[in-house]
């Protein structure tokens, strides 16, 4: 008789236990049960509450800060290793701290790289994410990434939105190769803004790189957090004679005033994912979820097939 893999199991840390929902739902499979004990000091401590001895598991669970979400994600790797896992994949939809991938001025840390060997250390075999901030924060791991990319989502919303004198634009230089991809993939033109900042979120001078007279523009990046970028480019190519602009940024953090800022702003639309739980609902804020897109990778990490179908770009 042939040998059955038997079917994983699927977990989620708190903080995405809707998205791990769906992701689940979309594989075919139950989430596992897992129960969290707090003490009264905010400690708290995971606890499966079946057996994985043997198993492959996924553990769902993006990491923006506060610093909680993470840990939650460090002690349910470590339980998994201890209860005997075989196979531990952490299944991150945001890698957070991922902003923190250099040493931009003297005495930082790289925090990007503590994270990744944290999370070996704690356990994990496998990392599956999505749009990271930088693509060479693979390179800090020494166990197997896949990276995959929201353009499976984005491209196909763009093209049904059929947009004339479509243009790609970065809202920053540091974006400028992603820009260049979703221009490729569209046959659009693609414009670059170049920006100063006087220190963390706060910027202190924007110019655009292009022509967007006449043009419907869609600013590309990999996440949104005060929406001051991206809200001041809109309102910078509006003034260029852009016709519209939209926005599609993979992980809408949209902490502080963003909200506020969108709904001042001249951008006619804010297309996220789900990878983090958006905080409210907003005329403005459309969301597409990945579920499905991680729902198919887990299958496909697990049977040991093939997942190139997977990048669009």
């Amino acid at each position: 008789m042939p040998y059955q893999v038997p079917e994983p199991k699927i977990f989620a840390c708190t903080q995405s236990t809707v998205l791990a929902e769906k992701i689940a739902k979309s594989y075919g499979a139950d989430l596992g049960k897992v129960r969290f004990s707090r003490y009264s000091d905010g400690e708290f401590q995971p606890s499966f509450e079946e057996s994985i001895r043997g198993a492959r598991i996924f553990i769902i669970g993006s990491t923006n800060p506060g610093p909680e979400n993470l840990m939650e994600m460090l002690l349910m790797l470590d339980a998994a290793k201890r209860a005997s896992a075989r196979h531990i994949t952490a299944v991150m939809p945001y890698f957070g701290w991922a902003r923190q991938d250099r040493k931009d001025k003297p005495r930082v840390p790289i925090a990007a790289k503590l994270v990744a060997k944290m999370l070996e250390t704690a356990g994990a075999t496998r990392i599956i994410t999505m749009d990271l901030h930088a693509d060479q924060i693979q390179g800090f791991f020494e166990k197997p990434v896949d990276h995959l990319f929201a353009s499976t989502l984005f491209l196909p919303y763009l093209r049904e939105l059929n947009l004339d004198n479509l243009c790609i634009a970065s809202p920053d230089m540091g974006g400028s190769k992603r820009a260049y991809a979703y221009s490729k993939a569209l046959e659009s033109h693609v414009v670059i803004c170049y920006k100063q900042r006087a220190k963390a979120n706060v910027i202190s001078h924007m110019e655009l790189i292009g022509d967007v007279t006449g043009k419907n523009v869609v600013l590309v990046d990999d996440l949104v957090d005060t929406a001051g970028t991206l809200t001041k480019a809109a309102d910078l190519m509006i003034e260029r004679g852009a016709v519209s602009v939209r926005a599609i940024t993979t992980h809408g953090l949209l902490s502080g005033d963003a909200y506020e800022k969108i709904e001042n702003s001249k951008l006619t639309e804010l297309i996220v994912t789900d990878s983090i739980s958006v905080k409210k609902s907003h005329g403005k804020v459309k969301v597409l979820s990945c579920s499905d897109l991680f729902a198919d990778v887990m299958h496909r990490v697990h049977h040991n097939t093939s997942i190139s179908s997977k990048f669009l770009m």
